[in-house]
């Protein structure tokens, strides 16, 4: 099946192209406009990118939103995760906040929800994964993007999610289990 992924990011491109193995995934094109995430959830920041994706696509279209959410920040940076150093900051700057602000071992939560626009149908589904850890001592490793560094999933006691081969993420990960969600889903169909 082929499927526009409402994306720019070439790190999320390549993750997505492991987690849906016969699917076709095509990029926006470079120059579209991201439309404004203004939800206060992922589900509705997810539902919004794969909708004006579908809208410049005409076809159908998954987008996803996802973030960590820190249970001593009260779930923060949530849907704010990309942005959560402030506008135009880099992974480096969220993750040197999310350092500054938490404590080794204080419990973490990455979220994702996938959302399914098809114009032609009119059909509109989410699908969601979530994956639980710990805050590193320190961030380690060379894998992954964002907070990788200084997640470690339950899953994998003593070793951060950038640490992980992309198998191993992808086994446990919040994205691959949205995946997963959305891959069942679409061979039901």
């Amino acid at each position: 099946m082929r499927l526009t992924l409402a994306t720019h990011n070439s790190h999320k491109l390549s993750e997505f192209e492991r987690l849906l193995p016969g699917c076709e995934l095509v990029a926006l094109p470079q120059g579209s406009d991201p439309p404004v995430e203004d939800g206060s959830t992922f589900a509705a920041n997810a539902l919004i990118k794969a909708r004006a994706g579908a809208a410049t696509s005409s076809a159908a279209t998954i987008a996803d939103d996802s973030g960590i959410c820190v249970a001593a920040l009260d779930g923060a940076p949530g849907v704010l995760s990309a942005r959560w150093a402030g506008e135009g900051c880099d992974d480096a700057a969220n993750l040197e906040r999310l350092i500054e602000l938490t404590e080794p071992g204080d419990r973490l939560e990455y979220r994702c929800v996938i959302a399914y626009c098809d114009p032609e149908s009119g059909l509109e589904l989410t699908f969601e994964g979530s994956c639980e850890g710990s805050r590193a001592p320190e961030p380690r490793g060379d894998g992954g993007f964002g907070y990788d560094p200084a997640f470690e999933p339950d899953e994998f006691p003593g070793r951060t999610m950038a640490e992980l081969s992309a198998a191993e993420k992808d086994s446990i990960s919040h994205r691959g289990r949205a995946a997963e969600a959305f891959r069942s889903w679409l061979t039901s169909q």
